[in-house]
């Protein structure tokens, strides 16, 4: 199940690119770019499946895979992304959480909302995330897989700051150096603007959108039944801002080691026996952002 998801995503992506190959129009590079955005989102989803050591059965397939076919593709570090979310998980909705700066801002204003997915639609935030990325990886702010990163007060001498941070991008050049020589060889070059394109809108649309549904507008406390959403998802909401099981957030904070193809199960478990009946639990992703603009 974990190759049939990563070499899914990629296959999609795929065809996204042979999309836009057979007819380069408006059309079907719009079509090419909400598709990628959600295949890189889904990537990232298992990544984040591999660094809870889930998506195969042996730590090393789950460090190699989340490495170099999910996670340095869209430019996340799985080693230091594991730190980081292991926080997340033993300090949810709580002050120690480091995620709680994406929960902070909601419930917002539709505007305000309208202001951030704009921001995302039109390259800004990729634009930033790019900033903050090379910013990390170079030793000037600390990581961080959310936004509360701090700066360095007393960072390392240049040469090992150098060597540190091409050490660190390393794997995301060599994987899109790949993808890049890949597309050059089919006598496509130009198609990898395409995946830079969706990396720097869709894509990080679609990220803000599944962090708002997984912690935004709960109860704040270290009770995992009241502090993470379960979003119903449907078809569409799974393709493109659900991929992977990734809605079914609840449970997976319960028991995170389940993997992404039973957590449908024990959310079905779940419900039969009433342990999610005053939980927050969403009929889409549409209910979830009514709820996060009731400000």
């Amino acid at each position: 199940m974990g190759w049939l998801a990563v070499l899914g995503d990629w296959a999609i992506a795929a065809g996204s690119f042979a999309l836009v190959a057979w007819r380069p129009t408006v059309w079907s590079v719009a079509i090419a770019l909400v598709l990628l955005g959600g295949r890189q989102l889904g990537l990232a989803v298992l990544m984040h499946e591999a660094s809870h050591g889930s998506l195969f059965r042996t730590r090393a397939l789950n460090r190699w895979v989340g490495r170099w076919l999910c996670g340095a593709a869209i430019g996340i570090d799985i080693e230091r992304y594991r730190s980081h979310h292991l926080a997340h998980h033993s300090f949810t909705g709580t002050d120690r959480d480091p995620d709680m700066c994406l929960v902070r801002p909601f419930p917002t204003t539709r505007s305000g909302l309208a202001r951030k997915l704009l921001r995302d639609l039109v390259g800004l935030t990729g634009l930033k995330r790019i900033v903050g990325l090379l910013a990390m990886d170079f030793g000037f702010i600390t990581y961080t897989a959310s936004g509360d990163a701090e700066r360095i007060s007393e960072p390392p001498p240049w040469p090992e700051r150098l060597r540190v941070g091409v050490r660190r991008l390393a794997p995301g050049l060599l994987v899109n150096g790949a993808l890049f020589a890949v597309l050059t060889a089919l006598g496509q070059p130009m198609l990898y603007l395409l995946w830079v394109a969706a990396w720097l809108t869709t894509f990080s649309a679609f990220l803000r959108i599944r962090a708002i549904a997984e912690h935004a507008c709960t109860e704040q406390g270290a009770d995992p039944l009241r502090n993470t959403r379960t979003v119903r998802a449907g078809p569409l909401a799974r393709l493109f801002v659900a991929p992977h099981g990734v809605c079914f957030h609840l449970e997976h904070h319960l028991l995170m080691t389940v993997p992404y193809f039973r957590l449908g199960a024990l959310h079905r478990v779940l419900v039969e026996r009433g342990v999610l009946d005053e939980s927050p639990v969403a009929d889409g992703y549409l209910a979830v952002l009514r709820r996060a603009t009731a400000g």
